[in-house]
């Protein structure tokens, strides 16, 4: 499989590049844009690649302006892909009425293949990051496909913890900034799954992390950062769900409660250089 990519913007920053990229996506059959940034040590050898996976509403430009990203990938040596949330089809008529709501459509891909219509059409991101993404990266950047990791926010948080469950070696680390831990339970993940999975929650388990710890999946460990003043750490994120779960399947997790802090980005660029570095232990 061959991809063209369309640069789009490319900046140098902290000694490496800044880039992004947009391309047709043969699993979704949309154009996808993602983000790219490569430390110095890229131009002399290939590096470890870390992909964050943004949260609802957001794209591939939030953590790369505002996430303080670029320098601690500078300082580790690490390559960080960062793609779009979701599919961003051409025509939306289809998807107009429903795309009206934050919590469904644009910007809300929440990392699962759908399949229901009409957005088993496009919204088939597990694919996306899983398979596609990594041939691109792989074919066309300096990484070392043996030292991946992944990490993200909120609903990519819930996309990082789920990815790294299904997927047994494809990732040697995963973190999350205030995780979706359960979309069954949680109150602003109810529309999306059901317009994509279906009614029936026994169909949403393959996408709920606490539900695939319960039916056997296995990950070594996670770093998760929860903000107590985030507004939807009781109806949304819900860390001790995720707690328990992890404690009864015996999987190592680190939970830290940062105190006054919220859901926001100021909240995930103070704890990225933590992240950055915990990542570059496991990937070195």
């Amino acid at each position: 499989m061959t991809h063209s990519l369309k640069p789009i913007e490319q900046h140098a920053s902290f000694g490496g590049r800044q880039s992004v990229w947009q391309h047709h996506s043969t699993v979704t059959d949309t154009p996808m844009t993602f983000a790219v940034y490569q430390p110095p040590q890229a131009e002399k050898q290939k590096c470890p690649v870390l992909y964050y996976l943004s949260g609802l509403t957001c794209n591939h430009a939030n953590v790369m302006e505002k996430g303080f990203v670029q320098a601690y990938a500078a300082q580790h040596g690490i390559i960080v892909v960062m793609p779009d949330s979701s599919p961003r089809p051409e025509d939306m008529a289809d998807f107009a009425k429903e795309d009206q709501d934050w919590q469904i459509g644009t910007g809300a891909g929440f990392y699962l293949d759908a399949v229901r219509q009409p957005w088993a059409r496009h919204w088939q991101m597990e694919s996306y990051i899983t398979k596609e993404l990594p041939e691109i990266i792989n074919t066309n950047f300096p990484v070392e496909p043996s030292r991946v990791g992944i990490f993200g926010h909120s609903m990519g948080g819930h996309g990082a913890l789920t990815l790294a469950l299904k997927n047994p070696g494809m990732y040697r680390s995963c973190s999350a900034f205030a995780p979706i831990s359960s979309p069954m339970a949680a109150d602003w993940t109810q529309k999306a799954f059901a317009a994509y999975l279906g009614e029936d929650k026994k169909d949403w388990r393959a996408y709920d992390a606490c539900a695939l710890i319960e039916d056997g999946a296995k990950f070594a460990e996670f770093l998760v950062d929860q903000g107590s003043a985030d507004p939807f750490l009781e109806k949304g994120t819900m860390p001790g769900l995720l707690k328990e779960a992890c404690n009864k399947a015996g999987i190592d997790l680190t939970l830290r409660m940062q105190q006054g802090y919220d859901h926001s980005y100021y909240f995930i660029s103070s704890f990225m250089e933590d992240h950055l570095a915990w990542h570059a232990k496991r990937l070195d």
